[in-house]
């Protein structure tokens, strides 16, 4: 198994965001196991024609929602990256839920709030 990532130039998205996008999903899947030890911030860069601070922005990213971990001068590691995001996303919700009921929104318009959200981020209509 190996770190398979294309950065599309005409897409929408900035490169480090792809970098990101590509590894989470890589991690989730399974294709890239926890444990895995990934390029060094320069050699990605380098291999994918980018500048090294934009790799080194995905990897920031990536070690903030716990995907990956950096273990010094050992390396950058696949974590446990689904558990860590559900965490991540069962807290955000949590989160969400109480600040919302403070607002005095009702479940229904909460709900449509996380809808449009999801819509806006994720580009589907529905």
């Amino acid at each position: 198994m190996t770190l398979k990532i294309d950065i599309d130039e005409g897409a929408g998205d900035a490169p480090y965001e792809q970098v990101r996008a590509q590894i989470a999903g890589q991690a989730r899947s399974g294709a890239l196991p926890v444990g895995y030890k990934l390029p060094t911030v320069r050699g990605l860069a380098q291999s994918l024609g980018l500048a090294a601070n934009t790799v080194a922005k995905a990897y920031r990213a990536l070690e903030s929602d716990g995907v990956i971990e950096t273990r010094g001068r050992n390396g950058t590691f696949v974590a446990a990256a689904g558990d860590a995001a559900a965490k991540e996303a069962s807290s955000a919700a949590q989160s969400y839920a109480e600040r919302a009921r403070r607002l005095g929104l009702s479940e229904e318009d909460a709900l449509a709030a996380v809808r449009d959200a999801l819509r806006a981020a994720y580009g589907t209509s529905g």
